[in-house]
Parts: C-alpha cells; structure tokens; sequence
C-alpha cells in the first residue's frame, strides 16, 4: 500500500481528533460516578502506533499512517461519602481516577501535534502544487 504525506497526515488528524474526543469525555465526567452502563465510569486512554507491523514500517513503498490501537479505561478512587445514594454499602462511593492538570496538559500536546499534522498537510500540498508548476513550465 503507497501512502502519500497528505494520506499520512490525514491518519495523524484522524487519531489525534479521537484524543481530544476521549479527554473532552473524561473532562466531562470527572465527578461522575456511574456511567452510561450503571457501572463507575473509569477514565478513557487511548493508545495510537502505526498502521502494519515493523517489516511495513521498514519498506518506504508501504507506510501506512497511524492507527488508534485500542482504548484502555483507568482506575476508579473511592471517596468516603455516605450520604450519596451512590454509595456502597461501606459508604464509598467510586469516581473516575482523572487529575485535571494532567487532561489539561494531554489536550494541549494533542491539539499541538493536530496542528503539525495540518502543517505538514498543508505543505505536502504546497510541494505537489510547485512540482505540477515546474511540470507545466518544462
């Protein structure tokens, strides 16, 4: 499979969209302590590497880009609240293991490595217009 910059970075745009989507999520429910299913919600990781296994990654004639790999949910903390109606029956109650600067940190390196993955899209493109210039002048 040939993958050109443009494609290559479109992956890139890809799994870091997802990033900022699952931190949004974690964000979102940080003080939450049941989920969408009823169980406590755990925070969400997602883990990203490239598309193929090494021998892909080691032939130029087939790079593939960037994949998410798999979404992995963190650790739950309990909190001594025995007024929650979510409390058990020790009276805990189980939240979602986030520290918010540590999100907030996450998203700003995410959003950054969205914005270079733009940029190198924006200049493959650039180089593809400059070559089909030189194409037609010759």
């Amino acid at each position: 499979m040939i993958v050109g910059p443009i494609e290559i970075s479109a992956t890139g745009l890809d799994v870091e969209w997802r990033r900022m989507e699952v931190i949004a999520q974690n964000l979102a429910n940080m003080n939450s302590t049941r989920g969408p299913d009823g169980a406590p919600y755990r925070a969400l990781r997602l883990v990203s590497g490239p598309i193929g296994d090494f021998s892909t990654m080691m032939n130029p004639d087939e790079l593939g880009g960037v994949g998410v790999t798999r979404v992995d949910s963190g650790d739950i903390r309990l909190a001594y609240e025995p007024e929650n109606p979510d409390a058990d029956g020790y009276g805990y109650v189980a939240y979602p293991e986030i520290d918010h600067a540590a999100e907030m940190t996450l998203l700003i390196r995410t959003s950054r490595a969205y914005e270079a993955n733009l940029t190198a899209m924006s200049i493959a493109q650039q180089m593809y217009a400059r070559a089909a210039e030189y194409g037609r002048a010759a």
